[in-house]
């Protein structure tokens, strides 16, 4: 499974922010990301560009690179060419981390289009990511050796939550082991956003430290949430299949909350989710029971307790239309539970 926010549908450049010449700065941001992100992943050797260009093309929601023009606009180079540059280093990073996932949970499709994996083959696809991590090393050596050093950290929490995540809670609090995954491997790219945004464009160091603590936050709420519509939402509201987790063997937050309980449903769940559920009844046996247990309730709480760290953080920021951004895209969040 791949740890990040599959739901909004949208570019992140249409996304109404609620003040229309924010909303502007914003789409001629994501303009010149784009753009970039084209120009540079178009150079090298021609049988690694299609490659490489694969998932970019595919779309997606440019959520992380949104998230540093937002955090830039409390600084006097709000938008400026280096606020685009390590806009779209993020972006890079977070595409060679799917090349990479994908490998590792064999997976058939990213994005709407078949995964490099399944196109080319693992060795392809993990040479691809690569490739990928070797253009955000490029673009970072143009901005500044705080920008390498953070992203140094950043390369070892991803790659510290991916191995987490493969060997497991081995023993230990399984609860516990999945926020720390989540952290490392959603969290952490979503906080660099904040950071990247407010470093480039020029904010003070406590509105950096802000934009970075809140940037952490969102991505603990969106992967909860997440893995809470994944369990218990409509598909006619999330365009997504119940369960579809439960079939693949990943039990995320409300699954493990379940699994804890004592009583009839804790302990039927125990029986039933000893691995990948592969037949429908299965699956919806499953769901029938985490609808009884107190799994949806436990990760809900969680998601508050962070919406409410986000709170504490956007209240050390000014007020403006970016602040009010902030706080809509935490309420939108929320709304997605239904």
């Amino acid at each position: 499974m791949t740890y990040g926010t599959t739901h909004q549908t949208r570019s992140a450049g249409h996304v109404d922010l609620g003040d229309a010449e924010l909303n502007e700065r914003i789409a001629t941001g994501m303009t010149a990301v784009e753009a970039l992100l084209h120009e540079e992943l178009a150079q090298g050797e021609e049988f690694l560009i299609d490659k490489v260009l694969h998932l970019t093309k595919a779309g997606g929601k440019r959520f992380r690179p949104m998230m540093v023009l937002l955090a830039s606009e409390y600084g006097p180079e709000a938008g400026t060419d280096n606020v685009v540059k390590a806009a779209a280093v993020l972006e890079i990073v977070h595409l060679a981390t799917l090349y990479h996932d994908d490998v590792m949970d064999e997976a058939e499709l990213r994005r709407g289009v078949e995964s490099a994996n399944l196109r080319w083959g693992n060795s392809i696809a993990i040479l691809a990511g690569d490739v990928l991590f070797a253009h955000a090393s490029r673009l970072m050596s143009e901005l500044d050796l705080q920008t390498v050093a953070h992203f140094a950290q950043t390369f070892q929490d991803l790659v510290t939550g991916q191995m987490r995540e493969t060997l497991g809670a081995r023993g230990g609090d399984p609860i516990e082991h999945y926020m720390n995954v989540i952290r490392e491997k959603t969290g952490v790219l979503i906080a660099s956003a904040g950071y990247f945004g407010g470093l480039h464009g020029h904010a003070s160091e406590e509105h950096t430290d802000a934009l970075t603590k809140l940037g952490a936050a969102i991505g603990m709420i969106f992967q909860i949430v997440d893995d809470i519509i994944d369990i218990f939402s409509d598909p006619a509201d999330s365009g997504k299949t119940p369960g579809t987790d439960l079939r693949e063997g990943v039990f995320t937050l409300p699954v493990l909350y379940a699994l804890a309980e004592d009583g009839d449903v804790g302990e039927q769940l125990r029986g039933l989710l000893t691995g990948p559920l592969t037949e429908d009844a299965e699956v919806d046996r499953a769901l029938e029971l985490l609808s009884l247990s107190q799994g949806r309730e436990r990760a809900l709480a969680d998601v508050y307790s962070y919406l409410a760290e986000a709170e504490t953080q956007i209240a050390r920021l000014p007020e403006g239309p970016a602040t009010d951004a902030f706080r809509q895209l935490a309420s939108y969040t929320i709304k997605r539970v239904g």
